[in-house]
């Protein structure tokens, strides 16, 4: 049976985004993955994957630590001897790259955002991009999420093959369409890491204007909590303004009574899963102009486009939803819900995979 190696930074991301394809992979082939443990490893685990432990500093920059991810890979590699490798966000990436590069082995790498440093500029933009550009130039195929992705990297490096996805796709069926609520109170939803870039700030300050203003709004948070942010979100519920839940694992049980899905992110992001299955369950959303967001989300279609980092744009928005008439937000969702199924289908994501490594199996033969 043929093998391959699946090279990621989370067993949450890998699980919940990639599972769809590894249910494919598994029935034909022998899967390593190889990522720290967590929760949903048992869960990859009985779908038949094997574990490979391996230890990653995901906002890290200690070039030794790196090294000993690099190193690490390598020796996986030569152990497990994989047809292909398959890699997901920007270590695994860079690093697992360069391993098979050196091992000549065959890999396919998905670019789910360029991240930070490559965002910001200076020194340390230039250190990622020559990194990707020696760790993708061999590459069978590079997966990007969005145009401006790219775009960007093509303007930097040469990369041979390459294919634009729907970002990670979205399981129509486990994000199926929710009945709209017809509640009072209206509720605002933010899902995702409780950190400056994903514009936790510019939500909180609208919370805290809203509520004042209009009593029948409830604004909730789901996500973990950078520290930072602890003592203020628990003095905020503490006030009565926001209702922080925490991580959760079941987003959709806060769908189903949420109005509107809040996602003021400025992070370089590749697709918003959160956007895409707030839209698949029939949720408009109020989101930024950026890339990544407004491929999903239509203006004043199935949602709003805010400028990044702007709380009064946010406001606003806020406040000409809520003056919506109850069919206009359901209207919204709906269109929401079209959308997704014509251009976000997860199915796509899966096939794209699925014939780049059949390609490759022709080629080796």
């Amino acid at each position: 049976m043929k093998k391959i190696l699946i090279l990621a930074n989370n067993d949450i991301g890998l699980y919940k985004f990639r599972k769809e394809l590894i249910q494919e992979l598994v029935n034909k082939y022998k899967v390593y993955i190889s990522l720290p443990y967590g929760d949903f490893i048992p869960k990859l685990q009985e779908m038949g994957c094997k574990f490979l432990d391996t230890p990653i500093s995901r906002r890290g920059t200690n070039p030794i630590t790196d090294l000993k991810l690099f190193l690490r890979y390598k020796k996986i590699i030569k152990e497990t001897n994989p047809d292909v490798v398959l890699t997901y966000t920007i270590k695994p990436n860079v690093y697992g790259g360069l391993a098979c590069r050196i091992t000549k082995t065959p890999y396919i790498s998905n670019i789910t955002g360029l991240g930070s440093a490559v965002e910001n500029g200076g020194f340390l933009q230039k250190i990622t991009l020559f990194l990707y550009k020696i760790s993708l130039k061999k590459a069978k195929c590079v997966f990007f999420q969005n145009q401006e992705n790219k775009e960007f990297l093509n303007n930097k490096i040469s990369i041979n093959n390459y294919k634009l996805l729907p970002g990670s796709g979205v399981n129509l069926e486990d994000y199926s369409l929710l009945d709209y609520p017809s509640t009072k109170v209206i509720h605002f939803l933010f899902i995702g890491r409780v950190m400056k870039e994903k514009g936790i700030d510019q939500y909180l300050e609208a919370a805290q204007y809203i509520k004042k203003k209009y009593r029948n709004t409830e604004f909730h948070i789901l996500g973990f909590c950078e520290g930072e942010y602890q003592d203020k979100l628990k003095n905020l519920q503490e006030k009565g303004i926001i209702q922080y839940h925490g991580m959760q694992s079941d987003i959709i049980k806060f769908l189903k009574f949420s109005h509107c899905t809040i996602h003021p992110t400025y992070y370089p992001e590749g697709m918003s899963n959160v956007l895409l299955e707030s839209a698949a369950s029939g949720r408009p959303s109020i989101t930024t102009n950026r890339s990544g967001c407004r491929e999903i989300i239509d203006d004043k279609i199935n949602g709003f486009i805010i400028e990044q980092r702007n709380s009064k744009d946010l406001i606003e928005k806020i406040e000409y939803f809520l003056s919506l008439r109850y069919e206009i937000k359901k209207q919204m969702g709906l269109a929401g819900r079209r959308k997704v199924e014509k251009e976000f289908d997860r199915q796509k994501v899966v096939d794209f995979y699925l014939k780049e490594i059949e390609k490759l199996e022709v080629e080796t033969k």
